[in-house]
């Protein structure tokens, strides 16, 4: 049975007086004067099945606090679970029970578990504390956007189709094992396939890799096969483990038939390929395409985000697909409208938010001054009440790229190091809520 709290805490208990230690105190106190939130982690880490019973786990106090001090720290999972063992002040801060040291396993399994809207309603409630201190009222806003990548590499279609035969290819070596000796006839073609898709990526002229796509696709096609006829073998067999990878041979099959086929419009027919259509990741299929203006392509997820004058996070939407800045204005300040119960009085954004309708309806919300980076053929006088407001309030949203350098840097959000869609979100908002919570922090010290 798990427990929401860590219920005696032991009395040797001390942080270092070093500035970290410090900051790690202040930010346990502010857990301490919320506990409620700990049910709400409570709920994430019970899964379905499992009884009251048994050995107890983590409490949900100390996965939430360990969770913070991973993304605070940015440390690995082994490296976190070293220093809960080895640092005082750590395990002051995470609130294990006595004499326990969780194993980088346990801590990945329980961290995980915690969900994107946990997460989300953590930074509620501490955007609402800080409401209350008076440290952040929303009434000053500054939006912008930026991407974090997904854990993948660069996508290429010669790479995408070797990842798919080595990835059938384990799943037959697998069901071998599983049938038990009496063998499937299939080949492993990974030395082949590996091969041409690196003689691809060395090829010039289109005529040569064309021919070298052919048999690399007619190698996925026949390996795919394979798996197919290994599948309809084990289906009269209901075993834990054939269930299981039954459920994997479920999951890549349609995505390996996905890759053949955006291989042969694009190679073999020369037919063009939306973004929006484009797998680019046989692990991370969930990623997409970001070109921000005539910048580098990324892989992974566009983060539109809304700060106030403290540089706390006030809102974050991961957003799907690459949409325009200028479509998601709106729905971002209708976001802060029902948070806050009013719109802000002033609102600064990047030059790609700019339209006339944006403005027209920011104006009709009740924000006073919208400013953007770039006029976009708008008059200052139509934004702002006046030339120095306007200068005011682009400078103050340069403060957000400061804000989303630091998120990159120190918290993390340059790269979702966890895998699926769901982890990515989870993710992204544990990075938030650390880096709001050691925010407010600082600003409630000072």
């Amino acid at each position: 049975m798990r427990q929401e709290r860590t219920v005696q805490a032991s009395i040797f208990d001390l942080f270092a007086t070093h500035e970290i230690g410090c900051e790690l105190k202040a930010m346990s106190q502010w857990l301490d004067e919320h506990r409620d939130l700990f049910a709400v982690v409570a709920r994430d880490l019970c899964r379905d099945g499992i009884k009251p019973t048994g050995r107890q786990g983590l409490p949900a106090e100390a996965v939430l606090r360990c969770a913070i001090l991973k993304q605070y720290r940015q440390l690995s999972y082994q490296e976190l679970a070293f220093h809960l063992e080895d640092s005082a002040s750590f395990r002051a801060f995470a609130r294990l029970p006595w004499s326990w040291s969780p194993q980088k396993s346990v801590l990945q399994k329980t961290i995980s578990a915690i969900g994107p809207e946990t997460w989300e309603q953590i930074n509620r409630a501490l955007l609402s504390v800080a409401r209350q201190a008076k440290l952040e009222d929303g009434a000053v806003v500054r939006l912008d956007s930026t991407v974090t990548s997904a854990l993948m590499h660069e996508p290429s279609d010669s790479s995408l189709l070797w990842d798919a035969v080595r990835v059938m290819v384990r799943l037959l070596k697998r069901a071998d094992i599983l049938i038990g000796g009496t063998g499937l006839p299939w080949c492993d073609h990974c030395r082949a396939a590996k091969k041409r898709a690196r003689k691809i990526q060395f090829t010039r002229g289109r005529p040569n890799r064309v021919q070298l796509y052919r048999e690399l696709i007619a190698i996925t096609r026949t390996t795919l096969a394979y798996l197919t006829q290994a599948s309809e073998r084990l289906a009269v067999a209901t075993t834990p483990p054939i269930a299981l990878w039954q459920i994997q041979v479920r999951h890549y099959r349609p995505l390996v038939e996905r890759i053949i086929r955006q291989s042969e419009r694009r190679v073999l027919a020369g037919e063009p390929v939306a973004a929006g259509e484009k797998l680019i990741s046989l692990f991370e299929e969930h990623a997409d395409i970001i070109v921000k203006g005539s910048r580098d392509t990324e892989y992974g997820h566009k983060l539109n985000l809304t700060t106030g004058r403290s540089g706390m996070i006030l809102d974050l939407v991961i957003e799907a697909g690459n949409p325009a800045d200028s479509d998601r204005l709106l729905p971002m300040l209708a976001r802060h409208v029902a948070f806050y119960g009013q719109a802000p009085r002033q609102a600064a954004a990047d030059g790609g938010f700019a339209t006339r309708g944006n403005l027209a309806t920011a104006k009709a919300w009740g924000v006073c001054d919208m400013a953007f980076h770039k006029k976009a053929g708008l008059r200052i006088e139509d934004m702002v009440r006046s030339k120095w407001v306007y200068r005011k309030l682009r400078n103050f949203r340069a403060g957000i790229e400061a804000g989303i350098s630091c998120l990159k840097r120190a918290y993390g959000l340059a790269r979702c190091t966890w895998r699926g869609l769901d982890h990515f979100k989870a993710y992204v908002w544990s990075s938030v809520v650390a880096y709001n919570l050691v925010l407010f922090t600082r600003l409630n010290a000072t």
